[in-house]
């Protein structure tokens, strides 16, 4: 019998996680009926999602929730012999039995690229970048294209897909050693928001003219300074706010009216799924662009899924650059 471990929401999170808030559990899982298969984890994601959906989707005592590339190991399912690779939405586990349903196979994988890409660039993460900049963003050649927590596993990719849209592209992070790593994959201007003198000041000279985009993925003081160096016409893509998502109160800001009338913006926040029925079409065409090296990956790989809480906490903290993969 296969005993399955996995992490539980022990209490909900006040303020920043605390490790106390998780707990390790393990169980015995049943034998395989028909149809059924039995999935053993190889990658697991941490993502900044999981810090406000944890209240929303979950209870306490609940598995975390989160995505896997896992590998099958027993099968009674003829769609998943054993060695079949698949993304799982299954949590925070080791192994886990599935019949087979909401899972997604993972397409034809070349030798060189690793699976755990199918957890970031190649995944999730990708899609988002790329849904966000070419569905809401609606990028066009020449443009001049702000991303912030450009480092981190969605920036990245967007920074890059833009630069393959012929757009001028500044990233903001939020240390030296992450700066030197956008302009190492291709932006156009990037600063250590956490160092400049002024927001303002080194916005404008990262772009004089203002900007036609915004992929935020902040939210909080830092986007309204932005929204004031907008060009007219510009269109913003709110695909997060990482600096709110520990608040125990929330955050008060500016009133964004003003700015949005005269400059006549768009905004629009979004979530991934909306474009569920063309990810295997959005799928391929990352996959293409990291096999020919015009996107970049890099992955911050923590080994041992007993680390799993102190990795997310670590994300939650920009420890990482790019995304973030627990190794089992």
């Amino acid at each position: 019998m296969v005993r399955a471990k996995s992490w539980t929401l022990r209490k909900h999170f006040e303020g920043f996680p605390k490790t106390s808030d998780f707990e390790l559990k393990e169980v015995e899982l049943p034998k395989l009926k028909d149809g059924d298969v039995l999935f053993e984890s190889v990658f697991l994601s941490v993502d900044p999602y999981m810090r406000p959906y944890s209240r929303r989707l979950m209870k306490e005592g609940d598995r975390m929730i989160g995505s896997q590339v896992a590998r099958a190991v027993e099968s009674k399912n003829p769609t998943y012999p054993v060695g079949t690779y698949v993304v799982a939405n299954s949590g925070w586990t080791t192994h886990f039995i599935s019949d087979g349903k909401d899972l997604q196979l993972l397409p034809p994988w070349p030798e060189k690229i690793p699976r755990s890409l199918a957890l970031g660039t190649i995944g999730m993460p990708g899609l988002t970048a790329y849904f966000g900049l070419l569905e809401i963003c609606k990028i066009r050649a020449g443009d001049t294209v702000l991303v912030t927590a450009a480092a981190g596993a969605v920036g990245s990719v967007v920074g890059q897909i833009a630069k393959i849209g012929g757009c001028k592209v500044v990233g903001c992070a939020g240390s030296d050693k992450k700066v030197a790593y956008l302009k190492q994959i291709g932006f156009d201007e990037a600063f250590n928001y956490k160092t400049v003198g002024s927001l303002e000041e080194a916005l404008r000279k990262a772009s004089p003219d203002g900007y036609d985009c915004y992929f935020d993925n902040v939210g909080g003081e830092f986007s309204s300074i932005v929204l004031n160096q907008m060009k007219k016409f510009g269109r913003i893509a709110v695909c997060g706010a990482i600096s709110g998502y520990n608040d125990t109160v929330p955050q008060k800001g500016p009133y964004v009216q003003i700015p949005m009338i005269w400059n006549e913006l768009s905004m629009e926040g979004f979530i991934v799924s909306r474009w569920n029925d063309r990810r295997e079409e959005a799928l391929k065409i990352l996959l293409r662009w990291v096999v020919e090296g015009k996107i970049k990956c890099e992955e911050h790989v923590t080994e041992g899924f007993e680390k799993m809480p102190a990795a997310f906490m670590g994300l939650l903290k920009g420890e990482n650059i790019g995304k973030a993969i627990i190794k089992v």
